[in-house]
C-alpha cells in the first residue's frame, strides 16, 4: 500500500468523481481507476460504489477513508519534521479541549514562533476522547485535556488556571433569576451536555448519588454549537465558564453549587518520540511556567 495510491483514493473521495479526480491529479482516468481497483484487491474489500455520475463510499470505504486521511497527515507531518537544518523547523499538532487554560498554550506558541520562525503550531479543537485517540496514533504531538483524565501512558504538565462548571441559559429563563444552580434546579430541564464519558462521570459525582441521573436532550463536543442551541431555546447547556463570551448576547452563565472546579493538563505520549519542533515547544512551555512561578 503506497502513500501515492492513498492520495489518489482520498482525491476521488473528495471529488466524488473519478474524472474530476484525474483532472486534479493530472493523471489519466485509466491510471487512477486501475490503482484503486488494485487497492481494493489488496485489501479484499470494495471501497467505492461507482455510479454513472458520481461514486459513493461503502461502509468499508468510509472507514478506510478516515484511516487514510490520518496516515497521510502523519506521513506529511513526519516529512516536514525530519527535513530539518541546524535551525529548528517543522510542524506540531496540539489537540485541545475548549478551556480558558489554552491561554498558556497560546503564549507558548507566541514565544516559540518568535524564537523559531520556521516552526508552525496547529491547534485542533476537539474533546478528550479524540485527543487520546490521536495521541495514540501519533497524529497529535500534545493534547490539552480537562482533569481528571487517564494519564497512564502519558507525560503531563498541569496548566495554570481554574475554571468552573455551570450552565449556559437564555436570560429570559426562570433559572436566570438565580445566582447559582443546584442539582434540584436541573431536574425537568432540557439539558444539553458534553459528550465525553469522563465529563459525565464528573457530573455524576457532583450530583452525589448514582440514583440521580441527568437525561440530556442533546450532547455536544464544541461549546459554540451548544450555545447556538441554547440561544434558540433547545435547552440548558452544562459547560465550563470562560469559553463563551455572553456579553451582548441573550445568554447568561451561572455556576453550579456546590462549586465544581476544573483544571487542565497538557499531555503527550510516553511511547511516541517528540520531534525537534515538539521538543522546542515543550521546553518553551516549561520555561514559561517556571517564570510564572518565580
Amino acid at each position: 500500500m503506497e502513500l501515492r495510491v492513498l492520495r489518489y483514493f482520498i482525491t476521488v473521495v473528495n471529488e466524488r468523481n473519478i474524472s474530476k479526480a484525474a483532472n486534479k491529479l493530472h493523471i489519466s482516468q485509466t491510471t487512477i481507476s486501475r490503482q484503486i481497483k488494485d487497492l481494493e484487491a489488496e485489501l479484499g474489500v470494495t471501497l467505492l460504489e461507482r455510479g454513472s455520475r458520481s461514486i459513493e463510499l461503502t461502509p468499508a470505504g468510509n472507514y478506510f477513508a478516515n484511516q487514510a486521511r490520518q496516515i497521510i497527515a502523519l506521513a506529511d507531518k513526519t516529512i516536514i519534521n525530519i527535513q530539518q537544518t541546524a535551525e529548528i523547523s517543522g510542524s506540531i499538532m496540539i489537540g485541545s479541549a475548549e478551556a480558558p487554560m489554552i491561554t498558556t498554550i497560546a503564549e507558548t506558541i507566541k514565544i516559540l514562533t518568535t524564537i523559531e520562525p520556521k516552526v508552525t503550531a496547529n491547534i485542533y479543537s476537539t474533546d478528550a476522547d479524540d485527543v487520546h485517540h490521536r495521541l495514540k496514533n501519533g497524529i497529535f504531538d500534545f493534547g490539552v485535556v480537562m482533569n481528571p483524565t487517564d494519564k497512564t501512558n502519558y507525560h503531563f504538565l498541569n496548566l495554570p488556571g481554574i475554571t468552573t462548571w455551570g450552565v449556559l441559559i437564555k436570560k429570559d429563563s426562570p433559572l436566570a433569576q438565580k445566582s447559582t444552580i443546584t442539582a434540584e434546579d436541573l431536574r425537568n430541564q432540557n439539558l444539553i451536555m458534553p459528550q465525553q464519558q469522563g465529563t459525565q462521570n464528573i457530573l455524576a459525582d457532583w450530583l452525589g448519588s448514582s440514583n440521580i441521573t441527568l437525561a440530556p436532550v442533546s450532547t455536544y463536543n464544541l461549546l459554540y454549537n451548544a450555545s447556538v442551541m441554547a440561544s434558540i431555546g433547545v435547552g440548558t447547556v452544562i459547560c465550563l465558564s470562560g469559553i463563551i463570551n455572553t456579553a451582548n448576547t441573550d445568554l447568561i452563565f451561572l455556576p453550579l453549587t456546590p462549586c465544581l472546579e476544573a483544571h487542565a493538563s497538557l499531555i503527550w505520549s510516553k511511547l511516541n518520540p517528540l520531534s525537534a519542533a515538539a521538543n522546542a515547544f515543550l521546553e518553551t512551555l516549561k520555561k514559561l511556567l517556571s517564570n510564572d512561578n518565580q
